[in-house]
């Protein structure tokens, strides 16, 4: 008999909800301040704005939808164009056109209000949304293998000490999922990551210095962004990218609860809420936000669902933006532990896709599902990339976009009774 879920509304106790509360937060963690890293800013002012994002995103969706909104990737490439354009203080620049895109979302959700959803059973059927699904969680599985030290750099040799963690860690949250019992079953992740950081601190892969040189308390850095037309232009292009993605994980995450969540609180709201995460993170010097898989496979794993969860992962976020001693020891985690964790939540998700179509009973005896599921599965693994301005659409973004085009090319085609479903018997 499977194990009892935590639903969506579902209140837990504080002393179940802060070890669930902190899973999330140490999932999102490690990618999530990445990004200001790379781009040279202060995590504190990310992780502050992620957290209000995240309660944010569960307050405008009436506490229907569970997702922790995290700093986004696909800026990476546009943001560095910027940077390069205006070496100094070139991000804040940046910052100008995460406002627009935040707004762009916000024009997007009130059409989308206006028009309603029917589009998307169009433009998203099973054979598309299956793949569309399966890509999200196959995408990043180069990063999780990397991050695990089974992908070493050209040149390099495997780290043996990396591997040994990452594998530890993650047979722990295997073993943890199938045969831990009662609480411990809605916390594998959370006792993978604690038991993958214990075996690595005696192999030397850990390092506390910079927890007892960080400050106790700390105010994150606010910084107003800087106003340029044409860099906001090269920024706008990336819309696409993370409305696309956006779409994707809201679908995923509404077939792992096991309702739908675009019509529910519906999909006009989490991309308003997204979209307004976005716009006020650009106006104080922090990154755009997105909706994050890390988290969506934490759900699938765990079976907990709850908003209540998800929302105190929000106000943890918060308060890191402020503690400098914990936010300082949380990132002493290896990459060689989140490797571990991240083969499985990535794996998990690529397998929500695959639940789809078995679900949905998907008829592969029809040529267009085959086409479609066969056409988007290619794209998205081939590495094919298409520019779109400074940005580019590629791996899950454009197989959705792929996948949307021929799914509404063969939905004409069908209703002109031109599919070879016609043929006379």
């Amino acid at each position: 008999m499977a194990r009892p879920i935590i639903r969506v509304d579902e209140k837990v106790s504080l002393a179940k909800g802060i070890p669930l509360s902190f899973q999330h937060m140490f999932a999102m963690f490690g990618a999530s301040v990445l990004v200001p890293m790379l781009f040279g800013i202060d995590p504190a002012v990310v992780l502050f704005m992620n957290g209000i994002g995240t309660v944010l995103f569960i307050f405008v969706g009436k506490g229907k939808a569970p997702a922790f909104l995290g700093s986004s990737f696909a800026f990476l490439a546009p943001t560095f164009a910027v940077m390069k354009a205006i070496p100094d203080g070139g991000f804040y620049y940046a910052c100008a056109g995460y406002v627009f895109v935040g707004l762009a979302f916000i024009v997007v959700a009130g059409l989308i209000k206006f028009v309603g959803i029917k589009w998307i059973d169009v433009v998203l059927p099973p054979a598309t949304m299956g793949p569309v699904v399966a890509l999200i969680g196959l995408d990043l599985a180069g990063n999780a293998a990397g991050n695990a030290g089974l992908l070493p750099a050209a040149g390099a040799s495997m780290d043996l000490k990396v591997v040994t963690v990452s594998m530890i860690t993650l047979g722990v949250a295997v073993i943890g999922s199938v045969c831990f019992r009662k609480f411990l079953s809605a916390v594998p992740i959370l006792i993978a990551i604690v038991v993958g950081y214990l075996v690595a601190i005696p192999m030397g892969l850990v390092d506390f210095s910079p927890v007892l040189a960080a400050p106790i308390f700390r105010l994150p850095t606010f910084h107003l962004p800087s106003w340029r037309f044409d860099m906001i232009m090269v920024i706008m292009p990336a819309t696409l990218v993370v409305i696309s993605e956006h779409i994707g994980h809201i679908i995923v995450t509404g077939n792992i609860v096991g309702k739908d969540l675009t019509k529910d609180p519906g999909l006009h709201r989490t991309l308003f809420a997204d979209g307004f995460s976005t716009s006020i993170s650009g106006l104080v010097g922090a990154v755009p936000t997105t909706t994050y898989g890390e988290n969506i496979g934490v759900m699938a794993i765990t079976r907990v669902y709850s908003v209540w969860v998800i929302g105190g992962a929000g106000l943890l976020s918060i308060l890191l933006g402020f503690s400098g001693t914990l936010a300082a020891l949380i990132q002493t985690i290896p990459t060689a532990v989140m490797g571990g964790v991240s083969i499985l939540l990535f794996g998990v998700i690529a397998a929500s896709g695959l639940r789809v179509l078995v679900d949905q009973k998907v008829d592969y005896s029809k040529s267009r599902n085959l086409m479609l599921t066969a056409i988007i599965l290619i794209v998205g693994v081939s590495g094919v990339s298409v520019p779109v301005g400074l940005s580019s659409l590629s791996g899950m973004t454009l197989a959705t976009v792929v996948g949307m085009i021929l799914s509404l090319l063969f939905w004409l085609l069908e209703k002109a009774k031109l599919t070879n479903d016609f043929d006379a018997e």
